[in-house]
């Protein structure tokens, strides 16, 4: 069971506080090259080999492996305690097998985490995924829709797709498109194409249910306020500019990000390119604090002191996996972002 928050939290009068709310967490990850130690036929994934760039070795993928566990486990735990998130997103993930050894690995296996994969085209082998907490999000169906390129000099090129599941969370019609966007090695234009199509899937699913509970999340490699996520994808910086339709998105990192904080840093600024974006049915639009049905009610910045490098020239910065080529033992490039899902139960 999800856990319970008592309205005390939510208002101040006795029958209010007589209810109870379940709470659901729902994150993203990117996981910076969770590779194993093997060859994957046809991937540029040779950094990555025990003779390969970052000589990585069965002892360095057990590390990452737990590094990974430990903040998967503890995302969400801010406001659930004990019980964690119910689903994550990742990327950045080679293949199945190194989602199975995640999964394995005891901080999740004792949540009885599942994963949900489809192998991708991407030249460099890295996917997306979705970890998720069976007991809180049943799944009902996985598709990948793959990223298409339109212009003909890019007809042999190939990316991450868009993977798309649906399920159950409280009864209620949840899915959730995990993806992640071609890098900053692109011009803009490829991460707007990849906003449009984005658009597209949730279009289709919101003629499919208009009711459904749509969460767009991922490595957008972009801002808030860029023109892949504000103009192209249409998720909107305020609530009450979002439009009063199933399909219309709201983004609440763009002020998260305008008050000086993000999850990764360049050049000591900080960009925000870690969004879960929610569709208006997930809205408290007027804040009425009605919850008879599944809405957003809260979202962070997942951050601890590990994650940061403690000295050193680049004190402060996210603590990787590695840094001019050396072999930090740390975490990802990225901080990880949650959500808050909140229900009243009857």
């Amino acid at each position: 069971m999800a856990f319970v928050v008592f309205a005390l939290l939510l208002g101040t009068n006795a029958a209010q506080a007589q209810k109870k709310f379940s709470v659901y967490g729902i994150g993203f990850y990117n996981l910076e090259n969770l590779f194993d130690t093997c060859h994957d036929a046809g991937k540029n994934d040779y950094e990555y080999l025990p003779d390969g760039t970052n000589k990585w070795t069965g002892l360095k993928y057990t590390n990452k492996l737990k590094n990974m566990a430990r903040v998967l486990s503890e995302m969400g735990t801010d406001k659930l305690p004990g019980v964690g998130c119910a689903a994550i997103g990742v990327s950045e993930v080679e293949n199945a097998k190194c989602l199975t050894d995640l999964c394995n690995q005891e901080p999740l296996k004792a949540k009885n985490f599942q994963f949900v994969h489809i192998e991708g085209p991407d030249q460099r082998g890295v996917d997306c995924g979705l970890l998720y907490n069976p007991k809180l999000f049943q799944v009902r169906d996985v598709k990948l829709v793959p990223y298409i390129y339109i212009l003909p000099q890019d007809s042999l090129r190939a990316t991450r797709g868009f993977l798309v599941v649906s399920g159950t969370m409280s009864g209620e019609h949840v899915t959730i498109i995990v993806n992640h966007l071609p890098s900053r090695g692109a011009t803009s234009f490829y991460r707007e194409e990849g906003g449009r199509q984005l658009r597209i899937v949730k279009d289709s699913l919101v003629r499919e249910d208009p009711n459904v509970k749509l969460i767009i999340m991922g490595d957008m490699n972009d801002d808030p306020q860029d023109k892949s996520m504000a103009e192209a994808l249409g998720a909107k910086r305020k609530m009450k500019d979002v439009e009063n339709e199933p399909g219309g998105l709201w983004n609440p990192w763009w002020d998260i990000l305008a008050q000086g904080t993000g999850t990764l840093q360049y050049d000591g600024k900080w960009n925000l390119f870690d969004q879960i974006i929610v569709s208006n049915s997930l809205l408290d639009r007027e804040g009425k604090k009605d919850y008879a049905s599944l809405k957003l009610w809260n979202y962070h910045i997942f951050r601890r002191d590990y994650l940061f490098q403690k000295e050193g020239r680049y004190k402060g910065n996210t603590l990787r996996t590695h840094a001019g080529g050396a072999w930090l033992n740390g975490y990802s490039d990225h901080l990880p972002t949650v959500v808050y899902l909140i229900k009243e139960q009857h």
